[in-house]
């Protein structure tokens, strides 16, 4: 049983790493899906940039 700790070691941190690996993709795909989506909109519509509202209430362009 000792002799195959260091596998099972090994094994169990790569597993996490390419666990956490995916959900860093999952995150970022759906990033890029949202602005891939919120660009078309606004070719769509011909506007210049989204508004966003500040925490004073001034909408300003939000900046990526």
């Amino acid at each position: 049983m000792v002799e195959h700790m260091p596998q099972f070691f090994l094994l169990s941190l790569v597993g996490a790493a390419a666990w956490y690996g995916y959900k860093q993709m999952t995150r970022d795909a759906e990033r890029v899906a949202e602005r891939s989506r919120e660009s078309e909109a606004e070719m769509r519509t011909g506007a210049q940039g989204t508004l966003v509202r500040g925490p004073d209430g001034i909408y300003r362009i939000r900046k990526d």
